[in-house]
């Protein structure tokens, strides 16, 4: 797994400016709780502008090279093999860690699985069809030498996560100068080819099967 193009990404001014919206973005997305347990898995190293790493025990970030903000309590390990405990986390954010994972499906059900019910995850991606995103990758060759990683679209995480048994309850996309949201219900109608990225914020379910019983003959 290699992060090296997002990192140059958000170095570039383009990249600034939605790095600067994915900041606004995940702060207004994070309630933060005095017994609430957020997990990051991928660090970026300025988690510190969205959430204070020091003041909020609770926040854990999960990378294999043990990025992320110094004040953050951190756990070197695979995103797709976490050494959590099932239904333990009330909320999971994953930065760009899916289009340079290999085992991103994987990641996904393991995502699942230490999530407990009605948590949350937040899924930021690039948008696959952005034309400034393929232009610096195609452009800038150190930037390519490292990519290794792979688009992935917004309608392909919607299957993934109805699969899994979540509820997308928001969708987001970036543009330089502003985020655009929308609810599930018109979520069908937020799309726009020139975005950089998108977010998705899902809710986890389990539904439990309740077994139907013969009603006895009272008469």
């Amino acid at each position: 797994m290699k992060r090296n193009f997002l990192f140059a990404w958000y170095q570039t001014p383009r990249g600034k400016l939605q790095k600067q919206l994915e900041i606004d973005f995940l702060q207004r997305s994070i309630t933060v709780g005095c017994k609430q347990i957020i997990l990051q898995i991928g660090g970026l190293g300025w988690e510190n502008e969205f959430i204070d790493c020091e003041l909020y025990g609770n926040f854990t970030i999960v990378d294999v090279r043990n990025l992320g903000c110094s004040g953050a309590r951190k756990i070197r390990a695979k995103a797709h093999h976490l050494p959590l405990q099932s239904d333990s986390v009330d909320m999971i954010i994953l930065p760009h860690i899916l289009e340079f994972d290999l085992s991103r499906f994987q990641t996904m059900r393991e995502v699942e699985r230490i999530l407990k019910p009605e948590g949350i995850v937040v899924v930021l991606n690039f948008n696959p069809w952005s034309l400034w995103v393929r232009y610096q990758y195609i452009w800038d060759k150190k930037m390519a030498d490292s990519w290794r990683g792979h688009f992935i679209s917004r309608s392909r995480i919607l299957d993934w996560l109805s699969l899994l048994n979540f509820e997308v309850i928001s969708l987001s996309q970036f543009n330089f100068d502003s985020v655009e949201s929308t609810r599930s219900k018109t979520m069908g109608g937020l799309y726009s080819p020139f975005t950089t990225a998108y977010a998705v914020k899902a809710v986890k379910r389990r539904y439990s099967i309740i077994p139907l019983t013969p009603v006895k003959n009272l008469n």
